[in-house]
């Protein structure tokens, strides 16, 4: 049973367990915990390409956690930079921070615990992940800054998101190849592409606010055309890898059906109509590599 805090002999009651559980869900939302899925695919294709089928038990947890430990302590650093802005912001003024749902202390610590969980994590996988721990720490704490100065802001989320297969593939081998660069430039041409699609609903609250973006500094219309070049360059990609891995018909089934949810996204949100860009940025994109990543598994097991 919880303990109180401020009396560590006492069993919570009912109603301080449920404001605990409240606060936990808060916190939950706040690092948007479902979209996990946007990037834990992709670093198990980066681990299981690496093997050419299953990891160990082992490996596959300690890459989980490292990527959860990584993403929980970027988004809740970001979400720790961004509250005041997000507090002007019309669109994620009713966020968990700006609200004081989560107190600041406790992403304080969230922070600390989740990096002290990846470093612990690439301790044990091998000595060449716990040098290059602190390398991946800087850009995911870099990224929050970004868009203050740069609006290639996008194109730096990707790269913080592209790490996943790059570390998960030196995580198996404790060596870099062109598999695994592919694999990262793939994830993050296409997390800044539909990222910039994202920001271009507040194209002009950055400009109000000298934020920088790709919408505010070029126009919707044409941060919309860069976003699909993008995408064309992942999907290049991604048959890039199954040339060089030498992979069969259901990997790239699975990379057909990623670029039908591809040209849907980029139906269903035009520059003049944004009003489903939360169904086409999160809903649809998490299948992407979802799919790519199950039919992958598949043509290594079966093909």
């Amino acid at each position: 049973m919880p303990v109180n805090p401020s009396s560590p002999f006492q069993p919570l009651s009912d109603k301080d367990q449920m404001s605990l559980l409240v606060r936990v869900g808060y916190f939950l939302r706040m690092i948007d915990i479902g979209h996990s899925l946007f990037a834990l695919p992709f670093a198990y294709l980066g681990a299981f390409l690496a093997v050419g089928g299953l990891v160990s038990a082992h490996d596959f947890w300690l890459i989980t956690i490292a990527m959860v430990a990584a993403r929980t302590a970027a988004l809740s650093l970001n979400r720790l930079i961004d509250r005041h802005l997000d507090a002007r912001n019309p669109r994620t003024a009713n966020w968990i921070l700006p609200q004081g749902l989560v107190p600041l202390s406790a992403v304080w610590a969230s922070i600390g615990v989740s990096f002290g969980l990846l470093f612990w994590a690439a301790a044990k996988l091998n000595p060449l992940c716990i040098k290059l721990a602190p390398l991946a720490v800087a850009v995911l704490v870099a990224y929050s800054y970004t868009k203050r100065f740069t609006w290639t802001c996008h194109l730096i989320l990707g790269l913080a998101i592209g790490m996943g297969p790059l570390g998960a593939w030196i995580a198996i081998t404790e060596s870099l190849a062109w598999t695994p660069v592919l694999i990262g430039l793939a994830v993050a041409f296409w997390i800044a592409g539909f990222d910039m699609m994202y920001a271009s609903q507040d194209e002009n609250f950055d400009r109000q606010e000298g934020l920088y973006s790709m919408p505010a500094r070029f126009g919707v219309p044409a941060t919309f055309n860069i976003s699909a070049g993008l995408h064309l360059l992942t999907v290049l990609l991604l048959i890039g890898v199954g040339m060089i891995q030498g992979l069969g018909w259901l990997y790239y089934c699975g990379i057909g059906t990623a670029v039908t949810i591809l040209i849907y996204e980029h139906w269903l949100v035009t520059p003049d109509d944004l009003s489903k860009m939360h169904t086409a940025a999160f809903r649809l994109n998490r299948y992407v590599s979802l799919i790519i990543f199950i039919c992958t598994l598949a043509d290594l097991i079966w093909i």
